[in-house]
């Protein structure tokens, strides 16, 4: 069993489609089928079932998946090994990034990452999923390293590195009843329509945590999945929102209240698988994150 057959096989997995995967490695799509025929000749039992949509498992598939990947890692980590020895990082760090990371400026770490280590591949992502498609993305090893926000208990298999964090404000139209006020409590907000996240994002969860807490009522009307676009919903009259603090600037149209009696703590942190360790580029890139909110 070689290398290049796992990386096919996990390909095809992850991409569900012999195309894709062909893309994905850079390579002919005839070249991924026959590599993985071959796989499965050594193997003595086919890995993948194929209809005229997509590509599944098969059960012995399926047992191979974590230990294709384990095994791709282990390879991996032992080339960083030796690129540390010799003085430069190389390989690909896949890296999961939320749709709006403004406690970070994402762009400079990037640049900076890429010229103090010009040998990793950086492959970033934003899933539309969230932090919660993040953190299946980990467990699965189709990522190595996500900034992630998850407030409450930490997900099984999951190590998080704390960064930073923002507080939660709520925003209301110029002309709403609450809009003459500086500070509101929670209790105020039943009944009201909400602008918000879907469920899986980080802010979403901080204030479906604040509210269950306190036992009020919430009506989430209109999700969006860019939070920098909150204020203008509100503006318009679609609901009130409650948004971090970084993702808030001077607006016409809006007020900006504090919430003074709920946990409306928006966190950041890098997440990691928690069965090993993270690999030379993924420690580089912790290292650096501590750098910018440091």
């Amino acid at each position: 069993m070689e290398l290049r057959q796992l990386e096919c096989f996990v390909a095809v997995a992850d991409e569900a489609n012999f195309t894709r995967a062909a893309a994905r490695l850079h390579v002919v799509q005839s070249a991924v089928s026959s590599t993985i025929k071959s796989l499965e000749r050594e193997l003595g039992t086919p890995l993948l079932e194929r209809n005229s949509k997509r590509v599944f498992l098969t059960d012995a598939g399926a047992a191979l998946l974590p230990r294709a990947r384990a095994t791709l890692h282990a390879a991996q980590e032992a080339a960083d090994a030796v690129a540390e020895v010799r003085g430069g990082l190389r390989g690909t760090l896949r890296l999961g990034t939320l749709t709006s990371v403004r406690l970070l400026d994402l762009a400079a770490l990037l640049g900076e990452f890429h010229r103090r280590h010009p040998g990793v591949v950086l492959q970033t992502s934003a899933l539309p999923s969230g932090s919660q498609g993040l953190v299946e993305a980990l467990l699965e090893r189709r990522l190595d390293l996500a900034f992630v926000s998850l407030p409450g208990p930490r997900p099984a298999g999951i190590e998080l590195i704390d960064l930073t964090s923002s507080e939660l404000d709520l925003v209301v139209p110029a002309g709403h009843p609450l809009a003459r006020r500086e500070r509101v409590s929670i209790g105020d907000l039943a009944g009201l329509d909400f602008v918000d996240s879907p469920v899986g994002y980080g802010n979403r969860a901080v204030a479906d945590r604040a509210f269950a807490a306190a036992s009020v009522p919430r009506r989430v009307a209109v999700e969006i999945t860019d939070i920098g676009t909150g204020v203008d919903f509100v503006r318009h009259g679609l609901g009130v929102a409650l948004l971090p603090r970084f993702a808030l600037r001077p607006a016409e149209g809006v007020t900006t209240l504090t919430v003074h009696d709920a946990d409306l703590e928006w966190p950041l942190s890098l997440a990691v698988p928690g069965d090993h360790p993270p690999g030379a580029a993924a420690r580089a890139m912790i290292a650096l994150a501590h750098e910018f909110v440091g």
